[in-house]
């Protein structure tokens, strides 16, 4: 009997010690509801809720400050937050790097810098899509630049080759656009080229209109990769809203009415006036009629007033 109650208190996380001393107290057959009320009683614990009041190793840090750990995170935070909210990168490889080989060279350090620009941006998903063929040697049609960077970016999961094959002495390669633009248009991404694919806008209207919102046209300038500060013209959105998904709106600045308080446009005019701020902007015909309409109202009541007995 001893041994049984034993070992029901042990399962249950209780000492051994504990569940002795309770034992001789109470008798050996003492019931199990009055073993439990003395064991609380004596403030003995199971070792799971010992194990779970001990304060955690992990503190709380506030904003700014120092941590002694470096390596705690924020409960609730990842390091892919920040990640998420950009969009996805799909680069046309063989554009970019014809552009910085000035439609000469395939040089491969262009796509390395198309890479590198995005990175340091926080972006993690990013393709880069190439023929096949130019893993080849290169030849004096076609020239190649630094060809090992297809291959560190390739281990690094970034370079995607399109399939190609030779049949019976020719070369057979797939479109490698349509690679590009249907992975971006899955990914809702965003497309860099100069390209502007319009035998695919023609096949695909969804295409079409994804391909005209989500293109980003770029320059190299000086062996520099930079895209434009407004990718859709003047009116559109800045290049960080466009790369990602949130955008965040300005806020909406107001420019002074050149006429100041000699305006007469009232509520119709475009421009802010900070003189009209507690009061109704009505134009200066309407304001005069107002006033107009006041006094005639005030003068027939009190001719209302005379008349009446």
């Amino acid at each position: 009997v001893h041994q049984s109650k034993l070992d029901f208190f042990c399962k249950l996380g209780y000492g051994k010690q504990d569940i002795c001393k309770v034992l001789e107290n109470l008798g050996q057959e003492a019931l199990e509801d009055d073993v439990l009320k003395e064991l609380i009683r004596m403030g003995s614990k199971p070792q799971a809720l010992e194990n779970q009041a001990q304060p955690s190793q992990l503190k709380l840090v506030a904003r700014g400050s120092c941590s002694a750990t470096p390596g705690l995170k924020w409960l609730g935070e990842d390091e892919s937050d920040a990640s998420d909210s950009l969009r996805p990168i799909v680069i046309d490889g063989s554009n970019v790097a014809m552009s910085h080989g000035n439609k000469e060279v395939f040089s491969c350090w262009g796509i390395q810098l198309a890479v590198d620009w995005f990175r340091d941006r926080g972006h993690t998903y990013i393709k880069v899509f190439v023929p096949l063929w130019r893993k080849e040697p290169p030849r004096q049609d076609s020239p190649i630049a630094d060809q090992h960077i297809l291959e560190e970016l390739e281990k690094q999961s970034i370079l995607v080759y399109t399939p190609s094959r030779k049949v019976k002495g020719k070369r057979v390669v797939c479109y490698d656009d349509r690679y590009i633009v249907k992975v971006a248009y899955e990914k809702d991404g965003v497309i860099v080229s100069n390209d502007h694919y319009r035998d695919l806008q023609n096949e695909n209207p969804e295409w079409k209109w994804f391909i005209e919102q989500r293109l980003l046209m770029y320059s190299f300038v000086s062996n520099r990769f930079m895209p434009p500060d407004d990718p859709l013209g003047r009116h559109g959105p800045t290049l960080s809203n466009f790369l990602s998904k949130k955008p965040v709106l300005p806020e909406k600045k107001w420019q002074p009415c050149p006429y100041g308080k000699k305006c007469t446009y009232g509520n119709k005019c475009k421009f802010y006036h900070p003189e009209r701020l507690h009061q109704a902007q009505l134009s200066v015909a309407d304001e005069l009629r107002a006033k107009t309409k006041v006094p005639l109202a005030l003068g027939k009541e009190e001719e209302r007033c005379q008349c009446s007995p």
